[in-house]
């Protein structure tokens, strides 16, 4: 990733616009708001800074449009410049150079059968008509394609392969480049101090870091149980939950007339459950533990006829040491306000002890509310222990070898074939939210709030690819290397595994209806 790519791309393009008049450019990117930014920032920023950008262009009202509707620039020498979406609404544009920005999240089709047609036309120039100059060849149109690195599944990744291969034939016409941050510190662009807190925050995802600063095109680990595209190809969910902060739950209780605060309000109870799936680690801030943390898994389950599609719609990570208590009231936090219907948790070692803080009535100090006691579903003998007799919802997950392989197999099994939803990549999700105004007029803070689950997602991707695994005496063992996690796995595995077995009492249920009605 090469800070101020922006910056010199507007150059680029204003510099051709005025050197080779009648040119047309066309910017495209994955969505409309990422490819006017070219022209709203940085060309806007060129044509207040320089006269001889002003002179070029002329009036500013009449010939720069900076809205996300139209986007574009006009010269006085003929050439132009448009803001494109990657979509059916730019079809029939012609251009002689076409930028794609951000193009990994643009469609290979939609690449070669909208954007690359627009470059059917040639240039004109006047001198062309000159009796002289009717031999004279045509000037070739130009594509220039920039972007983070990404996944080596995706089409990109081919593409820069070729690039590369036609250059290094000594093809003139291929040029390929990958720019680290090292090139932008060396540019003053970017500084080390940037590139240490972010190694060094509790957020940190090496993942994420080589594809974002270091260019490198990153793929699954060799070992990897999980793959890669299956992973990608979940990636559908658009609209996440949300739960409210302590401050917004407080406020609204106390209103007259307190308004439901969940943006997944249940329409639908007969067909729809609701879990809440735990994995437990309580020592996340100690400095000695970097790979443990416990991770929440909120999951809807949408009947299908005897099945069901699991639907994540939100994940949250708890990176500090917690009490068990803390977590427990973090827990039933989520429970009350996701609407939940069942709660997974780990009950062996630690996961224990959050277990029996759940099994009495616990006071949220921070929104002054008492939630109940709950007790166990499947297991009498862990209810007997705590002698609780409270609301029954927790299914408690005691693993071993066989389960700890039923759950990475069955994981596996609704990946492949899509009937486990994740959200959609948050590079995606923030590039789509930049033409929504009221996401817009957030404070920054809130618009982290609207991403974190996006985020997490992705998290959880690069958990799953960097896990590896070995079979022992016929079962699969999932386990992490060096300071990769699998909090995350094991929270999505445990909900997973639950609904796997609502699943078998549904098929159940409509066998025996069947036989009913057979007889």
């Amino acid at each position: 990733m090469l800070q101020g790519k922006s910056f010199l791309v507007a150059l680029y393009c204003i510099v051709r616009c005025i050197l080779y008049p009648g040119t047309k450019i066309v910017i495209a990117s994955g969505t409309k708001g990422q490819a006017a930014n070219i022209i709203t920032q940085k060309i806007v920023d060129f044509y207040d800074q320089s006269p001889a950008v002003r002179y070029e262009i002329g009036n500013k009202k009449d010939n720069i449009k900076t809205s996300v509707n139209e986007a574009r620039v006009d010269f006085k020498g003929g050439s132009h410049i448009y803001a494109a979406t990657s979509g059916e609404s730019s079809r029939g544009l012609r251009c002689n150079i076409l930028i794609c920005d951000e193009h990994r999240l643009i469609k290979k089709d939609t690449l070669d059968k909208i954007l690359k047609p627009m470059l059917n036309v040639y240039r004109q120039p006047p001198y062309l008509s000159l009796p002289e100059y009717k031999d004279y060849p045509k000037e070739e149109n130009k594509q220039i394609y920039m972007s983070s690195a990404w996944y080596k599944s995706h089409w990109i990744y081919q593409e820069f392969k070729d690039y590369i291969t036609k250059m290094a034939s000594l093809d003139s016409k291929y040029f390929a480049v990958a720019l680290p941050y090292q090139l932008s510190i060396a540019s003053g662009l970017l500084s080390q101090s940037a590139i240490d807190a972010e190694r060094t925050s509790d957020t940190f995802d090496q993942t994420t870091f080589d594809m974002e600063y270091e260019a490198v095109f990153v793929g699954e680990n060799d070992k990897a149980y999980f793959k890669l595209d299956p992973l990608n190809k979940t990636r559908t969910v658009s609209k996440t939950f949300r739960p409210p902060t302590d401050q917004e739950f407080v406020e609204n209780k106390n209103r007259s007339k307190p308004r439901p605060l969940s943006n997944f309000k249940r329409v639908d109870k007969v067909n729809e459950i609701r879990i809440v799936a735990l994995d437990i680690a309580l020592m996340g801030g100690n400095k000695l533990v970097k790979n443990d943390t416990s991770a929440f898994t909120l999951m809807r389950l949408l009947r299908e006829g005897d099945e069901y599609k699991r639907q994540v719609v939100y994940l949250e990570s708890i990176q500090d040491s917690i009490s068990s208590e803390n977590l427990a009231i973090r827990l039933k936090q989520l429970y009350y306000d996701f609407e939940a219907d069942y709660v997974v948790m780990d009950a062996n070692g630690n996961g224990l002890g959050v277990f029996d803080a759940c099994t009495t009535v616990l006071t949220d100090r921070e929104r002054d509310v008492e939630y109940p006691a709950w007790a166990c579903i499947n297991d009498d003998e862990t209810n007997d222990r705590t002698k609780t007799r409270g609301l029954k919802c927790v299914y408690t997950v005691k693993a071993n070898a066989a389960f700890n392989h039923e759950i990475a197999v069955s994981l596996k099994n609704v990946i492949e074939t899509g009937k486990l939803q994740l959200p959609m990549n948050d590079i995606q999700k923030r590039e789509e939210l930049q033409e929504d105004k009221e996401y817009r007029k957030l404070p920054a803070e809130e618009q982290i709030k609207v991403l974190y689950p996006y985020v997490q997602a992705t998290a959880l991707v690069n958990e799953l690819v960097n896990l590896e695994y070995t079979v022992r005496t016929g079962y699969i063992k999932i386990y992490e290397v060096g300071t990769t996690t699998k909090d995350r796995y094991s929270s999505i595995a445990y909900c997973n595994y639950y609904a796997n077995e609502l699943e078998k009492e549904l098929k159940e249920e409509a066998s025996n209806n069947y036989a009913y009605f057979m007889l």
